[in-house]
């Protein structure tokens, strides 16, 4: 007669489950403190588009952003003018905005204002700003008002668009 014996299943230790649980743990408290670090990272170097908060848009294309910046689309609707405010030659994001959205350098894109103004097809040049702040607080009191700003420096009343369906920070983000 032949005995078979059944395989039980080796029970885990006390210390193997212990250690399992502190390594799953440490695992889920690593993921949940880096997270908010590698949103903040992927950040770094973003340009965000802000508008004030009443402007009813909240997604355009690179297009579109281009055509805004331009100044090829001056009204937001009928009686809402776009009220448009570059920040001074001095700014980080006004080297990358000239480079992706004007596709210009500094010398072209002062040409090309001149010459828009001298055809009367803008009133005047974009507004400057000179700081992060200038252009929280007047693209945030002023009705229309679009700007480009430090992702990182968004300040409170400010609605940040979507560019290409992207926030900044978000992969494929076009203006960094």
């Amino acid at each position: 007669m032949t005995r078979t014996h059944k395989m039980r299943p080796a029970k885990a230790s006390g210390t193997q489950t212990t250690r399992f649980s502190l390594a799953l743990l440490c695992g889920i408290l690593t993921a949940a403190f880096l997270a908010p670090l590698a949103a903040q990272t992927a950040k770094e170097g973003a340009v965000a588009i802000v508008v004030n908060a009443n402007t009813p848009v909240s997604n355009l294309t690179l297009a579109e952003v281009r055509k805004i910046f331009r100044g090829e689309k001056q009204y937001w609707s009928t009686d809402l003018p776009v009220v448009l405010l570059v920040r001074a030659p001095v700014a980080r994001e006004r080297d990358i905005v000239l480079k992706v959205i004007y596709q210009m350098t500094e010398a072209q894109f002062r040409q090309y204002w001149i010459a828009k103004i001298f055809r009367a097809e803008s009133v005047s040049a974009p507004k400057l700003v000179y700081s992060t702040d200038m252009a929280n607080q007047l693209v945030s009191t002023l009705p229309g008002a679009i700007s480009f700003i430090d992702a990182r420096q968004i300040g409170s009343g400010l609605k940040v668009l979507r560019v290409d369906g992207k926030l900044p920070g978000e992969t494929g983000y076009p203006l960094r």
